[in-house]
């Protein structure tokens, strides 16, 4: 495990230390000490945002956008607000959509034993087999989401530990997660999305041609 001080951390994002130790408040940096986070949660979050400063959109919206990508209707919106997303979607690159969209989860990495790796897959809106339809292997590894209410009982029911370098990313969202695993189901741009967020050089650049793709059509 490599680790940074919180300057160190904020120097690398491009924000205040004050912003990194809400990013840690937020569970998306890994404090690992008083002043000390762990470098790989540093870097997942500059793959997400870039550095510097980005405005996000708020979760409703980022999942509208999901919808909107996927062909779906975004009931949960209004119609102006979707016809105003659909023209800023029409103006916005992959990468900027990844930063975009970066709150319709809040995502943290486990690691956990093997053998509960095909239980949890059935407990969640796994996302990590699409991975094949995108050009690259099937991961091994677990990634999805489920409902915030949802997180705490699932990590220790299955026994696992944080771990940023560990196989399981688990995505907790407010959204309703029927909605989730039909906008799943229905296209790759969830899963796109999520590799869009990795720190492997092939799986990011599957993901951002994937959302390229969607722009494109849209």
């Amino acid at each position: 495990m490599s680790l940074l001080t919180v300057g160190e951390a904020a120097e690398r994002l491009g924000v205040s230390p004050r912003q990194v130790q809400h990013l840690v408040a937020q569970g998306h940096i890994s404090q690992i000490a008083r002043g000390v986070v762990d470098e790989a949660s540093v870097d997942r979050v500059l793959a997400v945002r870039g550095a510097g400063h980005g405005r996000a959109w708020a979760e409703p919206t980022a999942w509208g956008a999901v919808a909107i990508l996927s062909g779906h209707a975004a009931d949960w919106m209004g119609a102006s607000q979707r016809s105003r997303l659909r023209t800023q979607l029409r103006g916005l690159s992959s990468a900027r959509l990844v930063a975009c969209a970066r709150n319709r989860a809040t995502s943290v990495r486990y690691a956990g034993h093997p053998a509960s790796l095909s239980r949890l897959r059935a407990e969640i809106v796994d996302t990590s087999q699409a991975s094949a339809a995108l050009g690259l292997a099937s991961k091994a590894s677990v990634d999805g989401y489920l409902a915030v209410g949802e997180l705490d009982a699932v990590v220790r029911r299955h026994g696992l530990s944080r771990d940023e370098e560990g196989q399981v990313t688990l995505r907790a969202t407010s959204m309703d997660i029927a909605v989730v695993q039909d906008l799943a189901d229905a296209a790759v741009v969830v899963a796109a999305l999520d590799l869009a967020e990795s720190l492997d050089s092939r799986e990011r650049t599957a993901g951002l041609v994937a959302l390229d793709r969607a722009l494109e059509r849209l």
